[in-house]
């Protein structure tokens, strides 16, 4: 007769609740696309570029003067940099940085193992199932930027998640610097519309921070673009010049679609990006020895019969792939990728450029991903089902990047010895099990794992369906983060005194 299996007692699940990091930190070594010879070569084109090519710096005299000052060359306004120059006035940025949040526990690190991701940004059209494409208005950037807040995978917030219509251009930073400083306690970014607005975004952060954390801490990140080919606007190189005196750091980002602003062929692009990333580092140190800037970039292809703009494909992915390699050769951190797609509507087309794009940067050590969640239409339309997608999807990059852990939990041996001695024939019961449950897996409640039957019965419901239900979901559940009440009332205080005191501008 056989001895009757013994009933174990399940530990408190209680327990077994798992912290949220303030981002992910890589634990599997990182995917080298290019050979070493390779990027050699296009450190070479990239020098040859500064040197021969030179960048227009839209007759900015002053900055010319600070680069003649260097060594660098001037002809006809632009900048020309001898071999190796642009790595040096490089050299003062730091390879590593914190983002200071509003609530410190959700500060992240830029630089090294960490990877951040970040939502759509700068998108001017949003779409659900409900109402479909429309301009983007404040509530639809109210709703996203709770999102944001609501979403573990996502640890940044996004400048303008959408943009919105409903109020003049010149104003917008305004409303969309309030929401990230009242909707959300995780870190933001700047306004660059115009100097001016950047001023305001961080006059905005001395309400909230005081003089002395915006003084010596970084607590907005600003996100400027490079006007490929090899040149900076004067606008451009003004917001630069705010954030760096301000020792606040800026996203360095060559906007690059091959064909266009580059020339079509893949080694051509990634010396140019090289290039344009080193010239707009080296502004940022001539304005403020020392100031963090992030190695970034945006590539893609075209449809060279149409003319259209491309995501997602295999050529756009070898630069998403390559990009954070040449980054380290500058050590600094960097950006690249995103979850971006041609694609109108939340289908096959759309996940799997999306996840060509973001896994290709991921995987190669990308530090910041930005447009991480909700892209659609080339970055015109951000989708309310997509962002849920795409942030868990954040979620689930998150948990391969961790690696695997090999402690003493990790192997389990209790686990073993436990069914050993009960008699039982599976783990589902082990105490190691129920220790586990909440940590072990990645739980995808956007994933449906049910038999066809049970699915059936539920209303045979698509991805974008359950993902309509759940954005609805957690807006419904949404808690605002702790602020001051009188901090609270000095932001509206001022958002109001801003927009009485200049006329609309609708462009």
């Amino acid at each position: 007769m056989s001895s009757p299996k013994r009933r174990r007692a399940r530990p408190d699940r209680s327990a077994a609740v798992a912290e949220i990091p303030p981002n992910y930190v890589l634990g599997i070594p990182r995917h080298e696309t290019l050979a070493e010879q390779e990027v050699v070569a296009i450190e070479s084109q990239a020098e040859w570029l500064l040197d021969e090519i030179g960048v227009d710096m839209a007759g900015n005299t002053d900055l010319c003067e600070r680069f003649e000052a260097e060594g660098a060359r001037i002809a006809n306004g632009r900048v020309h940099l001898s071999p190796g120059l642009g790595a040096e006035l490089c050299s003062t940025a730091p390879s590593e940085f914190t983002m200071t949040a509003r609530n410190p526990a959700r500060s992240v690190t830029f630089g090294g193992n960490n990877l951040v991701f970040g939502p759509g940004d700068s998108i001017p059209f949003v779409t659900d199932l409900d109402q479909g494409r429309r301009y983007g208005t404040v509530t639809d950037h109210a709703n996203l930027t709770k999102l944001v807040q609501m979403s573990p995978g996502l640890h940044h917030n996004g400048q303008a998640v959408c943009e919105i219509s409903d109020v003049a251009v010149n104003k917008r930073h305004l409303d969309l610097s309030f929401h990230q400083l009242t909707l959300t306690d995780k870190p933001m970014m700047g306004a660059t519309l115009s100097p001016e607005a950047a001023r305001d975004s961080l006059d905005m952060l001395r309400i909230v921070h005081g003089d002395d954390v915006v003084d010596n801490a970084h607590v907005m990140l600003a996100g400027t673009n490079v006007q490929s080919p090899l040149a900076f606007e004067a606008r451009t190189l003004k917001v630069l010049r705010v954030y760096a005196e301000a020792n606040q750091p800026a996203l360095i980002t060559p906007f690059v679609i091959a064909g266009a602003m580059s020339p079509v062929t893949m080694a051509a692009v990634l010396a140019q990006v090289h290039a344009e990333v080193q010239i707009g580092v080296a502004i940022m140190q001539l304005y403020r020895s020392g100031c963090p800037a992030v190695y970034s970039s945006f590539v893609t292809t075209m449809d060279l019969k149409t003319g259209a703009p491309t995501y997602g494909t295999p050529e756009s992915s070898l630069a998403n792939a390559a990009v954070p390699q040449l980054a380290r050769r500058l050590d600094l951190p960097v950006r690249a990728g995103g979850h971006i797609t041609a694609s109108k509507v939340l289908d096959g087309q759309a996940m799997q450029e999306s996840a060509d794009a973001c896994t290709a940067a991921v995987m190669a050590g990308s530090n910041y991903v930005l447009q991480a969640a909700g892209w659609l239409e080339g970055g015109l339309t951000i989708g309310f089902e997509k962002f849920v997608v795409d942030a868990q999807r954040c979620e689930a990059m998150g948990r391969l990047v961790e690696g695997v852990a090999f402690d003493d939990n990790g192997f389990a041996r209790d686990a073993y010895t436990e069914l050993a001695s009960s008699g039982e024939t599976t783990f589902l019961g082990a105490a190691h099990t129920y220790s586990n449950m909440r940590t072990a897996n990645i739980d995808s409640d956007l994933a449906d794992t049910a038999s066809f039957e049970q699915w059936n019965e539920e209303g045979s419901m698509s991805v974008a369906e359950r993902a309509n239900a759940k954005w609805k979901r957690m807006l419904a559940d949404y808690e605002p983060p702790p602020i001051d009440e009188s901090t609270h009332a000095a932001l509206v205080d001022f958002v109001a005194d801003k927009k009485d005191s200049m006329d609309d501008a609708w462009y």
